[in-house]
């Protein structure tokens, strides 16, 4: 017990000095999450990168076993497949997150990385190789075995990024988590389990001072991705050494939230036609704000009551017989049900006749987002551009479409405007919303449209496209303006 509390306390310590380094160099260098975008809930720029203080919080201890004698620390060595999928896939998963929050990882990338680093695991012995059912015999999976694990380990990492939306939440969903397979551990007497877990409860604990509402600094991909490793394996692991029925539901239940969340995500995305791999507000914790009127804090003070059930059950569960293990189910479903109802993820289901309007207009809308981004990157100049928004003004049933462009050291009166007119029968007011065009802090003009068909607000799907195109076409003028600095003669300026 003395080697676990060590560890436990050089974690928190590492976790908090590397955050708070992190947190002061990244507002000396303008490594700032902006709140330029709708989907964001914060309102002033935050420090990203956290991560790298739970990352190094996590190794710091394990390090020093390499270092100690002691006897925890000969069994940890030992245990070479252990330490080579933690450390070599987590360092590899914490690179991608640190690449995607310093420059942008698309989905493809991610992905891939993902999949290879669980294919690696499988490699080194985490596998799920029988399937539990708590209502008769346990199911031996096979040929099975190797994609189940590999989209256990991918769907993990990228359930605890995606609930990465509130100040403290993902960094206290995964403490539940952590929490959860330590007392499942302590309770078989696997200390090289017990040692992992507390190792990374301190430096999420060390991270949680400074990210806890309201937060000075947050995760960031670099992060979630890696707590969402970490849980993965130690689930694999975990569910392999269980001798109860429900071997596998126990890391199931104990990552329960974020599991609901990304199934909820993923049916709701199938059904409105909307991307799959597509920020969105509809998660359960944007909910609870919107719906309930609760505060930032409270909301995630709730979900930490739901995650308490979730650990309760999943604890319970591993002494369950199958008709205890039954009724904790029926008793856990009914919970969610009457939540999903409050939170109005059951509207669907009385309204699919407005559930398939929204999606048909949903799919006609990405494709014309597909056509004019590809049309904006494939632009060579100004006016090109141009010509590639335009088909927004029809698509989208505008009054007035306009386009301001400028070159980053120009006066923001200068540059050149496009605009065009359809003026539409409907009402007398106008709606009208304008989305910066800019790249991290650079601006390069703003994107203004205008419709007069009556409505009050803005549709949340078209918002959402309509910040991929602004994206887009951030991106391609800040490409045009470097090879204009490059090469001059090849750009004709534009003025009007």
């Amino acid at each position: 017990m003395v080697t676990l509390f060590v560890a436990f306390l050089v974690s928190l310590l590492v976790a908090l000095v590397l955050t708070w380094r992190v947190r002061e160099r990244a507002l000396a260098w303008g490594w700032l999450d902006a709140a330029n975008s709708s989907r964001k809930v914060h309102v002033r720029p935050v420090p990203r990168l956290g991560g790298i203080g739970i990352v190094g919080g996590f190794f710091a201890p394990l390090c020093a076993l390499f270092l100690v004698d002691s006897g925890v620390g000969d069994q940890f060595v030992s245990q070479t497949s252990l330490i080579v999928g933690l450390f070599v896939g987590g360092a590899i998963i914490a690179g991608l997150g640190f690449y995607d929050d310093l420059k942008g990882a698309g989905a493809k990338l991610k992905f891939s990385v993902q999949f290879a680093v669980a294919l690696g695991l499988y490699a080194l012995g985490f596998r799920i190789e029988v399937l539990a059912n708590p209502f008769g015999a346990e199911l031996t999976l096979g040929l099975l075995s190797l994609p189940l694990t590999v989209l256990w380990v991918v769907g993990v990492i990228n359930a605890l990024n995606l609930i990465d939306g509130l100040d403290g939440l993902a960094g206290g969903v995964a403490f539940f988590g952590v929490g959860t397979h330590f007392l499942l551990a302590l309770m078989r007497g696997d200390v090289l389990l017990c040692l992992l877990m507390v190792s990374l409860a301190g430096a999420i604990l060390g991270f949680l001072v400074f990210n806890f509402n309201p937060a000075s600094i947050f995760m960031g991909d670099t992060g979630s991705m890696f707590l969402g490793f970490v849980l993965a394996a130690v689930s694999i692991k975990t569910s392999s050494k269980s001798g109860t029925a429900v071997a596998l539901l126990v890391p199931v239940m104990a990552l329960g939230l974020p599991i609901m969340d990304t199934l909820l995500a993923m049916v709701r995305r199938s059904l409105l036609g909307r991307p799959m791999f597509s920020a969105d507000k509809e998660h359960i914790h944007h909910r609870l704000m919107s719906r309930l009127f609760l505060s930032h804090r409270t909301t995630v003070l709730v979900l930490y009551a739901l995650c308490t059930l979730f650990m309760v059950t999943a604890l319970a569960l591993n002494f369950a017989n199958s008709m205890q293990s039954a009724l904790l189910l029926s008793g856990v479903g009914v919970v969610i049900m009457v939540l999903m109802r409050k939170l109005g993820y059951l509207d669907m289901l009385r309204h699919m006749d407005v559930v398939q309007q929204t999606r048909q207009r949903n799919l006609e809308l990405r494709s014309l987002v597909r056509s004019v981004t590809s049309a904006v990157r494939s632009a060579g100049s100004f006016q090109e551009v141009w010509n590639a928004v335009r088909p927004l003004s029809q698509g989208l049933s505008l009054s007035a479409l306009e386009l301001r462009l400028r070159r980053p050291h120009e006066d923001a009166n200068a540059g050149v405007v496009f605009e065009s007119q359809h003026p539409r029968a409907g009402a007398a007011s106008a709606l009208e919303v304008r989305l910066d065009v800019k790249e991290e802090d650079v601006v390069f003009g703003a994107l203004r449209l205008v419709w007069r068909d009556g409505r009050a607000a803005i549709d949340r799907d078209e918002e959402l496209a309509l910040e991929v195109v602004a994206d887009a076409v951030a991106e391609r003028v800040g490409q045009l303006v470097a090879l204009e600095a490059a090469e001059p003669q090849r750009i004709i300026a534009l003025r009007r």
